[in-house]
């Protein structure tokens, strides 16, 4: 059974962000946290409960994966890494097309306003 990405929208805006964060590959949860900020010129700063609330959402819903721990290189413990799953990827695909068709819309009607 195909499972529809499109069942899976609208997606929330940390969730959008953590999902293109891990587009070009696996991350531990800070680098994600850093990432995120930085792609939204620091409009969503997220708090290590919003990103794990939002990390244990994407793994229950299969878009992320967990992988198995590696050691940091120094004292503390193993670093968490995610990755997206291919579910994950076709969903961030698929938000990424809705909201370009939104802005474009918009784009078209703030025109029309204009004239």
């Amino acid at each position: 059974m195909t499972i529809d990405p499109i069942s899976y929208l609208p997606l929330t805006e940390p969730s959008f962000y953590i999902l293109l964060s891990l587009a070009p590959g696996k991350k531990h949860g800070y680098a994600i946290m850093k990432d995120v900020k930085e792609l939204s010129k620091e409009r969503v700063n997220l708090s290590t409960s919003t990103l794990y609330t939002a990390v244990g959402r994407l793994l229950d819903q299969e878009l992320i994966e967990r992988l198995p721990e590696e050691s940091n290189g120094g004292p503390g413990l193993p670093r968490k890494s995610y990755a997206l799953t291919d579910l994950g990827r076709r969903v961030l695909a698929v938000e990424t097309v809705r909201l370009h068709g939104m802005v474009k819309e918009a784009r078209l009607r703030l025109r029309e306003e204009e004239t």
